[in-house]
């Protein structure tokens, strides 16, 4: 899960234009904060600004204060889960920082084929965003345990709108280039010149479900051999970042593997976690 911090033009001219107000942008950021961890700074006051600016006027709303009032009072959670996919922009692709599948594939997973006793291998992809991390993670596995082992991938996000499309599992042409060709032939489905979809097998062995890492507790009975948990939490304050390290900890095997996106880092004074490699860490 990424915030796209580009430039967000807005047209001041026109008549449909709402002007978000610095208290209005602290309400806003302050209720992000607390409920999803996401920490906006005030240089994205302006991205803030365009990305609800449709809502508001679907709404027929006359002020970001207004909106702010509607979302807090809204018992059904709808207004919540539009304000997390406005404000969230899921940027992925299949393979990113590949030398993270390189070692799962040369390392983790030769190590769990000797140490998991019950053919039960459980990994966590806990930003899947749009479901190419997920989908990636489920052929490696896929490729390395035999059929008899339960494989399946859990993969959460707090985005529904992502959450579908990952679901649906179609996706441009363009962007399965990079993949191993074997993979193309057994994973996926050409639909036309420009769009392919995951087959029914692959998606099978994903669980999709929307969840938001900012929970007190989180609801597994199992512990994971694999954690996921990649470029999320460079949008979180040190203090959220290391409550979440912490629960990730707890979530995982003893000699268990967690991955972090190559802008993110874990000291060994957050955490008992071993460094493998840059942004692999493992339970000791």
């Amino acid at each position: 899960m990424d915030i796209n911090g580009s430039f967000v033009k807005i047209d001041t001219t026109s008549p449909f234009s709402i002007q978000l107000k610095d208290e209005e942008f602290r309400l806003l950021a302050t209720f992000i904060k607390a409920h999803y961890g996401i920490h906006l700074k005030d240089e994205k006051k302006a991205l803030v600004n365009g990305r609800l600016q449709g809502v508001l006027q679907s709404l027929n709303m006359k002020s970001f204060k207004e909106y702010y009032d509607y979302m807090v009072a809204d018992k059904s959670g709808d207004a919540v889960l539009t304000l997390v996919n406005k404000i969230t922009t899921n940027h992925t692709y299949f393979m990113r920082e590949s030398d993270h599948f390189s070692f799962l594939k040369s390392h983790v997973l030769p190590q769990l084929d000797k140490t998991i006793r019950d053919k039960d291998v459980r990994i966590w992809c806990a930003a899947c965003s749009s479901g190419e991390e997920a989908y990636t993670l489920a052929m490696l596995v896929n490729d390395h345990f035999p059929m008899d082992w339960d494989k399946r991938i859990l993969a959460t996000d707090i985005s529904t709108k992502v959450l579908n499309q990952a679901i649906e599992g179609i996706y441009g042409n363009d962007r399965l280039e990079d993949l191993p060709k074997t993979w193309l032939n057994t994973y996926f489905r050409r639909l036309d010149s420009e769009r392919s979809v995951a087959s029914d097998s692959l998606k099978d062995q994903v669980i999709f479900r929307r969840f938001n890492l900012m929970e007190e507790n989180f609801p597994f009975k199992k512990r994971f051999h694999v954690i996921f948990c990649r470029n999320v939490m460079i949008y979180f304050d040190q203090e959220t970042k290391t409550k979440l390290i912490h629960k990730l900890y707890d979530c995982l095997e003893w000699g268990g593997y967690l991955f972090v996106g190559h802008s993110e880092s874990i000291t060994r004074e957050e955490t008992r976690f071993k460094t493998m490699m840059p942004a692999v860490y493992q339970k000791v």
